[in-house]
């Protein structure tokens, strides 16, 4: 039977930001968690040079999917090629092209396309998966533009930073302590009710009641994605208020004399329309980053000092 050759597609869309900023925030896949939805985590495999193997997870229909692909980065071009290394059915191959086309200083149109076959070139495969990129390609690029305009002037919105605590114990212990989430209720006074759900190892969905020093109480659901033992990434899927975005890892690093450095790392996209309502008349950005990194700055160091008490027990 003959092969056909992949059936191309393009889909385009118009981004009020400079074609260099929209190519940077797409060849940097830390980004992704915050200008694509479904993104969770994005992790290198390999890098040499322009090209790189990445591994993607995201949610679909309510599931976490992970697939490994790989890219070709041409900067001065603004083109990123990728490829899927390993296809579900009815896909045989899939690859395409994010081609940044500058229109102006604050102006760029992205191209977006896609190269696939069906497995056997069956014509009904074929249907499907141009139903299905259509369909995709439509609502990421709409959400892509959104998060693209918005990260372009949001320095003073985005917030990262980390707190560390020496431990003096394995590595291991650290992260089954952040990793047994199940249990955060009876280990740790700031969370008042936690239901973690585990169905495919190391993907999990944590759901929580975190207390604030007032006596509220507040429901945030996190996606997880845990290396053992030396990394626990996020993304909450359900937010405060004061945040559209907050993205994270747990990071534990053990050295040759058996301690342990454990870190948290938050990264945080403030909502500048709920500041007001959260913190109170003639509160700004400011008030805002202020409150959000003491907020959870205690939450976590609060985390890493029982992590600590817990893993030096086990010495």
């Amino acid at each position: 039977m003959t092969q056909h050759e992949p059936r191309e597609v393009e889909h385009t869309i118009t981004v009020h930001a400079p074609g260099t900023e929209v190519y940077r925030l797409l060849a940097e896949v830390e980004n992704w968690p915050r200008l694509f939805p479904p993104s969770v985590y994005v992790d290198y495999l390999e890098r040499n040079g322009n090209e790189e193997r990445i591994r993607i997870w995201a949610t679909a229909n309510g599931d976490v999917k992970s697939w490994a692909s790989r890219r070709r980065l041409d900067p001065e071009a603004l083109r990123i090629e990728f490829r899927q290394e390993v296809s579900a059915p009815p896909v045989a191959e899939m690859s395409g092209t994010w081609i940044i086309e500058p229109q102006g200083p604050d102006e760029t149109l992205l191209r977006l396309l896609h190269r696939y076959r069906a497995v056997g070139d069956d014509p009904d495969g074929l249907a499907w998966i141009e139903q299905a990129v259509d369909s995709n390609s439509r609502a990421e690029l709409g959400a892509l533009k959104t998060n693209l305009e918005l990260a372009a002037g949001a320095e003073e919105r985005l917030l990262s930073f980390t707190d560390s605590i020496r431990v003096n114990g394995a590595a291991k212990d650290v992260y089954d302590f952040v990793n047994e989430a199940q249990l955060w209720a009876e280990r740790l006074p700031h969370v008042a009710r936690v239901r973690l759900t585990e169905t495919t190892p190391g993907l999990q969905v944590l759901n929580m009641d975190t207390r604030t020093r007032d006596g509220a109480t507040h429901t945030t659901e996190s996606i997880r994605v845990c290396f053992p033992h030396r990394r626990i990434a996020y993304k909450q899927t359900t937010l405060p208020a004061l945040m559209t975005l907050h993205t994270g890892y747990w990071e534990f690093t053990e050295d040759d004399q058996g301690w342990t450095t454990a870190t948290s790392q938050h990264t945080v996209m403030i909502d500048s329309e709920k500041i007001t309502q959260v913190l109170g008349p003639g509160a700004g950005v400011t008030e805002a980053r202020s409150f959000i990194r003491e907020a959870l700055g205690n939450n976590s160091r609060a985390t890493l000092r029982h992590a600590k008490e817990y893993a030096e027990a086990r010495r």
